[in-house]
């Protein structure tokens, strides 16, 4: 019988020790964290399509930081890629009493995906 692969969450967040905050909450909640910093995509130095399909993340997570402008329009960006189509996203902002939840709100959202 083969392994249940482990919940994937992909994390775009604009610190990286944010996301090491991140992968320390929800990797002993059985949830492997994999990230990107959002100027990695903006500037084309990730290519997110071959992340997305290396990955196959059940949830994005992705974090409207400062520049809020420019954020909020990646993210409206990211979210209309064809390889984003049916995948469940949580939406975070800089407020850390949101991150006790965030484990919490991936694995909800990931239960939600329809399986593959």
């Amino acid at each position: 019988m083969p392994a249940r692969r482990p919940t994937v969450a992909a994390v775009f967040n604009t610190s990286p020790h944010l996301v090491d905050l991140v992968r320390r909450a929800c990797e002993p909640a059985g949830i492997l964290v994999v990230s990107l910093l959002p100027y990695q995509i903006r500037e084309g130095g990730a290519d997110l399509k071959s992340f997305l399909a290396h990955y196959d993340p059940d949830v994005v997570v992705y974090d409207i930081a400062p520049p809020y402008d420019a954020n909020w329009q990646l993210f409206k960006h990211i979210r209309s890629l064809d390889s984003m189509q049916d995948r469940k996203m949580v939406l975070t902002s800089i407020n850390e009493k949101r991150l006790s939840r965030l484990v919490h709100a991936v694995k909800e959202v990931s239960r939600q995906r329809p399986s593959r």
